[in-house]
């Protein structure tokens, strides 16, 4: 069943964006990019295994209820949960902005 409800919101998901068609000249600033695309990347999965606990129709407020104490036993920041949450669900990388990226 889990299977099954992980495809079918990764099917009505917004893909995450494609990188851009020209790389960068600078080899420092494509490295950084490379770095910036995993931590999202793996952002983007705790996201799906946050949405298996606190699922979608919750509200951040309600998330936060379900999701504080698991977040407050591994020393992370509430708001980190929060976004990869929101991040998966929308695919967009802006809902990282000031607390993952």
């Amino acid at each position: 069943m889990r299977a099954l409800v992980r495809q079918a919101v990764r099917d009505i998901r917004t893909a995450p964006p494609p990188p851009p068609a020209d790389p960068p000249a600078d080899q420092a600033v494509a490295a950084l990019r490379r770095v910036v695309d995993d931590v999202a990347a793996s952002t983007y999965a705790i996201g799906e295994l946050m949405l298996e606990v606190a699922p979608a129709c919750l509200s951040d407020t309600g998330a936060a209820d379900i999701l504080g104490l698991l977040f407050q036993q591994i020393d992370e920041p509430l708001e980190h949960g929060l976004a990869a949450r929101r991040y998966a669900m929308s695919g967009d990388r802006r809902a990282l902005h000031r607390t993952v990226l």
